[in-house]
């Protein structure tokens, strides 16, 4: 290093080092912006286009596949214009949105069999199975953020909320 050149900062270096996004999270938050739009459209058009009146648990079902779909499109948007780096923030809320789509569809599901009286079991079953899916990726997520950001504390000395990122 020359006297000319500026010295870095280790938090600078890293920056540097990591590219806001790779190209396969872009095409991965691409893929979640269009999909989500795109479902949130479907799911909207079918809801409207129904020629009679609905039950109300059947527009809880359109609004709350129409509500994830947008958080689908929010979260691919979201992560389309993040510019600095996010030490697995995304993967921690991608698993959020995961957990909660996957706990209220199973709750809906449940319902429904409940006031039918009919596979209960099958109902509970595969419910549980995407809502504890979705809980390990969670947890998973949040283990991976939390080793980022000690690894990132060693290399910079600083001590930095869960909130960065």
């Amino acid at each position: 290093m020359t006297e000319e050149e500026p010295r870095l900062s280790a938090q600078e270096m890293i920056e540097r080092l990591e590219r806001s996004l790779s190209p396969s999270r872009r095409v991965r938050a691409v893929a979640a912006l269009v999909a989500g739009l795109a479902g949130a459209v479907f799911v909207a058009v079918l809801w409207w286009s129904e020629p009679g009146p609905l039950p109300g648990r059947t527009h809880l079902a359109f609004g709350l596949f129409t509500v994830f779909c947008l958080a689908w499109a929010g979260y691919g948007g979201w992560l389309l214009t993040r510019r600095v780096p996010l030490f697995a923030a995304d993967r921690v809320i991608a698993a959020w949105i995961g957990l909660i789509a996957s706990a209220a569809t199973a709750a809906l599901v449940v319902v429904v069999t409940v006031q039918r009286a009919t596979g209960l079991g099958l109902a509970l079953a595969v419910g549980g199975l995407f809502v504890a899916a979705a809980l390990v990726l969670l947890v998973r997520a949040h283990a991976r953020r939390a080793a980022l950001l000690r690894r990132l504390r060693e290399l910079t000395g600083d001590e930095i909320s869960g909130d960065e990122g």
